[in-house]
C-alpha cells in the first residue's frame, strides 16, 4: 500500500470508540461512549456500549423471542446502541464466537447480528465477552468528520475490558485512560 493510501486510511475511525464531549447538542448522545464498527468515505456506523435499556434484559428479550434458554444463558443488559433502527439487533462479542455473518473488527472483537447468535447465546454457546444492544449510531458521507472539527467526539483506542466493563463508568474511565480530568473538559473549539 502507498503511503498516501495509508495515510487516508489511518485516519478512519473503525475499531476505535467516540466520546461524546460534555457539550454534546443531541441528548441522545449524552456521555456516550461509541465502538466504531465502520468509517470509511461512505460514512459510519458505531455501537453505543454504555447506555442500558432501563428494565430490559437479555432473558427477557429472549423470551419475547421465543428463544429457549439453557440455564446458563448468561445475564446481561439490553444496550441502547443508537438510534438508527431500534428495533435491530447486535452482538459486540469476543472472538472466541464467530459465525458466517460474523464482522471481525481488528484482532479481538467481532460484530454479528443475526437471530441466529442469539440462539448460540441462549444455548449457552456465546462468546466469552459481548454486550447485546438493540439499534445503531449511524452518519453520512462526511458527517463524523465534521462532528470531530467541531469538537463534538474524542477519539481513543478500544480494548475489550473498557468495551465490556461495566456500563454505567465507562465514559468517565474512557476519558481518564486519554489522562484528561473529565471536569477540565471544555466545548470550545480552538480554531487558529
Amino acid at each position: 500500500m502507498n503511503s498516501q493510501m495509508r495515510d487516508k486510511k489511518d485516519h478512519y475511525l473503525t475499531g476505535r470508540l467516540l466520546l461524546a464531549m460534555p457539550q454534546m447538542g443531541d441528548p441522545r448522545f449524552h456521555r456516550a461512549v461509541i465502538f466504531m464498527c465502520a468509517h470509511d468515505e461512505n460514512g459510519a456506523m458505531g455501537l453505543v456500549v454504555n447506555n442500558a435499556i432501563p428494565g430490559v434484559d437479555l432473558s427477557e428479550l429472549l423470551t419475547q423471542l421465543n428463544i429457549d434458554r439453557q440455564p446458563r444463558t448468561p445475564a446481561a443488559p439490553v444496550m441502547n446502541g443508537g438510534p438508527v433502527e431500534t428495533a435491530r439487533g447486535f452482538v459486540l462479542h469476543s472472538t472466541d464466537f464467530a459465525q458466517a455473518e460474523t464482522v471481525r473488527i481488528g484482532t479481538d472483537i467481532g460484530v454479528t447480528g443475526t437471530i441466529e447468535a442469539l440462539k448460540a447465546i441462549a444455548a449457552g454457546d456465546g462468546p466469552q465477552k459481548m454486550l447485546f444492544m438493540l439499534g445503531y449510531a449511524g452518519w453520512g458521507a462526511g458527517q463524523l468528520d465534521k462532528e470531530l472539527q467541531d469538537n463534538a467526539w474524542l477519539v481513543t483506542d478500544a480494548d475489550a475490558d473498557l468495551l465490556f466493563g461495566e456500563a454505567g463508568d465507562k465514559w468517565d474511565r474512557a476519558v481518564r485512560r486519554i489522562g484528561i480530568d473529565p471536569v477540565m473538559l471544555s466545548g470550545d473549539a480552538g480554531h487558529a
